[in-house]
């Protein structure tokens, strides 16, 4: 495993990236409405992200036709964007975004409720959050990798929810997906010890009923096994000598 350690210019560069990425995804929270195709805010969101002078990220990356992920309902993430794919009313629309600033990347998720959702669900997305802050708590150098992964998970284990085991957070950096790979359940080992100038993609993806999810056959999109709401959130965030950096969040409540 090979975890890279950021300069100050690195350092610079990524939160620029982080700022570019938080605006794309306030921006294009606002079109996130029924009748509107998942298609549709994909090209709204891509022309965002250009005109700030970025190159959308997950475009092409390993073929995925789309510049964002954008994942309804039961959908855990990878939903590749359709003109087929309507949102309505009641729905929750996980968008998963990215951008390549000066050659450094940024990758952040939110889920978003469509209208008047079930209370239920609305607890699913306000804990999901959660669970990413109670993990931002240990991302502190001097503690271990794996002790952000045990307060996540124990977070959503509280509410009986089922954390995906399948997927998990990651570092970035000049690529997408750098070391170390990030769990958001306990695990056996500690992990590797936390150092400043690490950045890593926390990403807490958790389901109303059981962990278990399956790949549809476009060999993207992951679904809920059982059919389950499934909620995302994610930031890019920097490991420091003291409290963490969120990148991709300016207001760190």
């Amino acid at each position: 495993m090979s975890v890279t350690i950021k300069t100050e210019h690195e350092i610079e560069l990524m939160r620029q990236a982080g700022r570019l990425l938080e605006k794309v995804h306030n921006d294009l929270a606002g079109y996130i409405k029924p009748g509107i195709s998942t298609r549709q805010l994909d090209k709204i969101g891509e022309e965002m992200i250009r005109s700030l002078g970025c190159v959308p990220n997950f475009l092409n990356y390993n073929g995925f036709p789309g510049s964002f992920c954008i994942s309804l309902n039961d959908e855990v993430v990878h939903g590749i964007p359709s003109d087929k794919k309507i949102i309505h009313e009641g729905d929750l629309v996980k968008i998963d975004a990215g951008l390549i600033y000066r050659g450094y990347h940024s990758d952040a998720a939110r889920t978003y409720a469509v209208g008047e959702v079930s209370e239920e669900a609305k607890q699913l997305v306000r804990v999901t959050r959660e669970c990413f802050f109670e993990g931002l708590k240990f991302a502190r150098a001097g503690n271990h990798l794996h002790d952000i992964s045990k307060a996540v998970g124990a977070h959503a284990a509280k509410y009986r929810y089922g954390i995906v085991r399948d997927l998990v957070g990651h570092g970035i950096g000049t690529h997408l997906h750098e070391d170390p790979q990030i769990p958001n359940f306990p695990q056996k080992r500690r992990g590797i010890r936390l150092l400043p100038g690490m950045t890593l993609a926390v990403e807490p993806m958790i389901n109303l009923g059981r962990a278990d999810v399956a790949w549809l056959d476009d060999d993207w999109t992951v679904v809920t096994m059982d059919g389950s709401l499934s909620a995302h959130y994610e930031n890019t965030i920097l490991i420091t000598e003291g409290d963490p950096e969120i990148l991709t969040l300016s207001d760190q409540v």
